[in-house]
């Protein structure tokens, strides 16, 4: 059973609420956003996909790299319970993967075979409005939520909607699909700069990320523009691989 932490819950919906700061990084949001899940939960990983302005699902964050194969693994096989929960509306709870194939013949058997053994998937809701969803996946038997857990994460998921639209409300709620598609396409330079970082220091993946996520915040700088560097300077580069 996953349960949530009530001693962490009201810290870390103060922390989805703070979006009216300066220089707000919604790529960086969104990451926090999914280590915070799996902190609450003791779930085994999260990941999030958010709506392009075509309305397409695109990944934008996950809690490790194995959860960010799954996610696009997903998206490119247009099945899921991410995908589920975005065209309903509503969450997808306590899905059983070893249970799952004739639901998602493709995705399910692959998430199984990835240590996974449950998954959830929660609607980034604000009333009629669904720009994305949340995924969080169990790697233990009986990994399923209570009902006033997962409707507690269905909250927690609400909450970053709305955190998200009104940040964006400020100069105009049309700049939110703006906002949205200037992330999925900053993605892509940041995997890039992962991958940089990893081969040049002989680290993973997940700790590439650690490293330019922390020279970010070191040195006051946006994730996109350190990546952008690192993939452009050499000199970033190895600034970033020297302690």
């Amino acid at each position: 059973m996953i349960t949530v932490s009530a001693h962490k819950l009201a810290k870390i919906f103060v922390e989805i609420a703070d979006t009216l700061v300066d220089e707000f990084d919604l790529i960086d949001y969104m990451q926090t956003l999914t280590e915070r899940v799996t902190e609450l939960t003791d779930a085994a990983a999260a990941g999030m996909l958010l709506a392009d302005h075509h309305g397409r699902l695109e990944f934008i964050a996950g809690s490790d790299e194995n959860v960010t194969l799954l996610e696009l693994f997903q998206l490119q096989n247009e099945e899921g319970p991410c995908l589920d929960a975005f065209h309903s509306g509503e969450p997808v709870v306590n899905i059983s993967l070893g249970e799952a194939g004739a639901r998602w013949p493709r995705f399910a058997p692959h998430a199984a075979a990835a240590g996974f053994q449950s998954v959830h998937a929660f609607p980034m809701r604000l009333r009629r409005q669904v720009i994305g969803a949340l995924n969080v996946f169990g790697d233990t038997p009986g990994s399923d939520f209570e009902d006033d857990d997962a409707a507690i994460m269905q909250a927690l998921a609400d909450a970053a909607t709305i955190g998200l639209l009104q940040e964006r409300a400020i100069t105009r709620s049309e700049a939110l699909t703006e906002q949205l598609q200037g992330a999925l396409n900053s993605r892509i330079i940041i995997e890039q700069a992962k991958g940089a970082v990893a081969q040049a220091a002989g680290i993973s993946i997940d700790d590439a990320f650690t490293a330019i996520r922390g020279y970010a915040r070191r040195h006051n700088r946006r994730l996109t523009e350190v990546a952008h560097s690192i993939v452009t300077d050499p000199q970033t580069l190895q600034q970033i691989l020297t302690p």
